[in-house]
Parts: C-alpha cells; sequence; structure tokens
C-alpha cells in the first residue's frame, strides 16, 4: 500500500556529502483573519508571538513599529483583533529609524521580559529591555556586512537557552544551504546549515514549546505568494528529524512573513502567522493559523 502524506518519505537529497532525508507531516489549517486598522503606521507587519493562550499578540512592523494586541476567539476562529499599544522601535541613542536603518524584520522574546529584534538594510541584533527603550546593539560580525541589502535577517528565533538563531533570506552557503548564526550570548558562531528545498526561502523562526526548530518560507511568483513551513529536532550535532508541515498553492495566503508557535488550551500545537502587506491597498494583513502535529 502506498503510504499517505503524512509518513511519505520524499526522495533524499544529497548535499555537501551528507543525506537528508525529509518526512511530510499533515498540519491543518484552522482559521485565516484579515486584520484592519487605518492609522498611517498600520502594516507592513514582519513577525508575530502569541502568549497568554493565544489571546494576547505582539506584531512587529518593517517600519520600526511594535505592537501589542488582544485577540479575540470563538473556539477555534480569531474573531477580533484590539490594539491595546504600539511604541517605535528605537536606535541605540534613542531616535526614530526611517527607511532601510529601521527594516525591523525578526523578533526574539527574552527570557527576561526583554526581547531582540533583526534588522535588514544594516545588518544587525538589537535588544530591548522593555517597548519604546533604546537599542543594545550586538557586535556585528564581518559575516553580517556581506549579506544582501534586501535578504537579510527575516528570520530570528531563540531557544529555550537563551541562545538566539538568526537566518538571512537570500544568502547561501558555497554548497547552497541555509547557514543559521547563533548568538550564545558572547560571539556569534555558524553551529549548522538548513538544506535549501527549490525557490522557498525562509522569512521567519520559532521554537516551540515541544523544542523543535520551526522555519516559514515564503516563494514569489509573477501572480502571487506561496508558503511553506518546516521544522527540525535540534541536537549538539546539528538539526535531524525535518519534516514538511505544509506546503501551499500560489495564493492560498498573503505574503506570510512572521511566526509564532505555541499550545492553546487543549495543548494542542498551533502555529500562528501574520502576512506583511507592504503598504499596498491590493495586499492584506492576515493572520492565518494551523493546527500541527506534535
Amino acid at each position: 500500500m502506498r503510504p499517505g502524506p503524512a509518513v511519505q518519505l520524499i526522495a533524499a537529497l544529497v548535499l555537501a556529502g551528507a543525506v537528508w532525508a525529509v518526512e511530510v507531516r499533515t498540519a491543518t489549517q484552522l482559521n485565516s483573519f484579515a486584520w484592519r486598522g487605518t492609522a498611517d503606521w498600520f502594516g507592513g507587519f514582519s513577525a508575530v508571538q502569541i502568549y497568554d493562550d493565544g489571546r494576547r499578540m505582539v506584531a512587529l512592523s518593517d517600519r520600526a513599529v511594535l505592537v501589542h494586541a488582544r485577540i479575540d476567539r470563538d473556539g477555534d476562529l480569531i474573531t477580533g483583533i484590539q490594539t491595546t499599544g504600539h511604541w517605535p522601535v528605537l536606535s541605540s541613542t534613542g531616535q526614530k529609524m526611517p527607511g532601510y536603518v529601521g527594516d525591523s524584520e525578526g523578533i526574539a522574546m527574552a527570557p527576561n521580559g526583554g526581547f531582540y529584534v533583526s534588522f535588514e538594510g544594516v545588518h544587525r541584533v538589537a535588544y530591548y529591555a522593555s517597548p519604546g527603550a533604546k537599542a543594545r546593539v550586538l557586535p556585528r560580525p564581518a559575516a553580517f556586512r556581506g549579506l544582501e541589502g534586501n535578504g537579510a535577517f527575516e528570520a530570528l528565533a531563540i531557544d529555550g537557552r537563551g541562545r538566539l538563531y538568526a537566518m538571512p533570506e537570500q544568502n547561501r552557503t558555497a554548497q547552497g544551504d541555509i547557514p543559521v548564526y547563533r548568538w550564545d550570548g558572547q560571539i556569534w558562531a555558524t553551529p549548522f546549515v538548513l538544506p535549501q528545498r527549490g525557490r522557498f526561502l525562509p522569512v521567519a523562526a520559532d521554537f516551540g514549546p515541544d523544542g523543535r526548530f520551526y522555519v516559514l518560507e515564503r516563494a514569489l511568483s509573477l501572480i502571487g505568494f506561496r508558503s511553506r513551513l518546516r521544522r527540525w529536532q535540534i541536537a549538539d550535532d546539528g538539526p535531524g528529524a525535518e519534516e514538511i508541515l505544509f506546503e501551499t498553492g500560489t495564493g492560498t495566503h498573503d505574503n506570510l512573513e512572521g511566526l509564532s508557535v505555541w499550545r492553546d488550551t487543549q495543548g494542542r500545537l498551533r502555529g500562528t502567522m501574520i502576512s506583511d502587506d507592504n503598504f499596498l491597498a491590493l495586499q492584506r494583513t492576515e493572520l492565518v493559523e494551523y493546527l500541527l502535529p506534535d
């Protein structure tokens, strides 16, 4: 009997002498909600974090704006989103950051209540003690300076030990793999790479409550966007047990760029994603949620 998609093994790929086997699992879409706002700062959301059993949200705009919001729910459906506060993401001198300097793309919540933000344009990661606080910019190694101007740190995540993981959207190793940069509180290193598969590019990452590393990817065509979600077990010797949880057709969702993985009140694993509307009337800010296999 031919195995179903939940257990199907994709043909192994040989990359840099290593075999990467992939298992396909089935994630189930729960809902999609169009979040609308009229303020001039509203839009361009590139990162999201869900907490308080799915009732609270932190969203980050790529124009250096941080937003807190309450999520109203009816069972598995989002019924409304109410903004409870918004702040500019400031520079290390406490100034607002216009243009490419303020191209904020990824967010990771620190255990002490602060948060980290990754930036394109001027490639860097900065720590903020609270909303509205000045930035404390982490050291920038030489490898950061050669990254693509509009293809750098879209994805940022933090593990259970407080270590940061950042991935460039476009830059690849000489073997064609996705480099993963890790900050351990002292130095940046590249402990492992992830396999590039097809035209999808990483735009968000998160460590779930199950300890696995999740990466949201995007592919762009002339008629719309495609999205894919992959995850790995991360051990001392690198990533393993790669799984593809979903891969959409063109136009299924808008430009999904942010990812948060969490458990709901029933103990189920969920993935919430947010779209970047690029401040264009033809696009929308969309929150999409999937039920993920454990």
